[in-house]
């Protein structure tokens, strides 16, 4: 394989191109690591025609589960949803071998939330706009 002939930046990608970038790193890490457990987490209320009302996706891989969204309608919210869809989440990661959860929110968004179930700060990236904050968060399962 020469050197690339032209660099492709997209604002809007196929996910298809975006799967397979994930694909390649994945293969990469697997062989690297000796841990090829890496699975998809995924987990819905839907209503009865369907439509997603909540939800929440990561993964598991090397026993860690990661939390990458997690979302409540708004108009469902203050009914504990989050909290179950969180409880599922880690009961399934443990049941998958996982010791521990990790995840990220913004201030702005719901760590006191986390923090409330059992989510310890692990890190902290500031300059995101208007003076926010990421915060990484960590819950040892089992």
């Amino acid at each position: 394989m020469g050197p690339p002939e032209e660099f492709w930046i997209e604002d809007d990608p196929r996910r298809e191109d975006v799967a397979l970038l994930d694909e390649r790193l994945y293969e990469f890490n697997a062989a690297a690591s000796g841990v090829d457990d890496g699975r998809s987490l995924a987990i819905f209320v839907r209503e009865g025609d369907g439509t997603i009302v909540a939800g929440l996706h990561g993964w598991t891989w090397g026993g860690t589960g990661f939390v990458q969204a997690i979302w409540v309608h708004e108009k469902l919210r203050g009914r504990r949803l989050g909290s179950r869809l969180l409880a599922a989440a880690e009961a399934e990661a443990a049941r998958r071998g996982c010791h521990q959860m990790h995840l990220d929110t913004h201030k702005y968004q719901a760590p006191d939330f986390y923090r409330r179930h059992g989510y310890d700060v692990i890190g902290e990236l500031p300059g995101w706009p208007g003076a926010d904050v990421r915060i990484f968060l960590r819950k040892r399962l089992g």
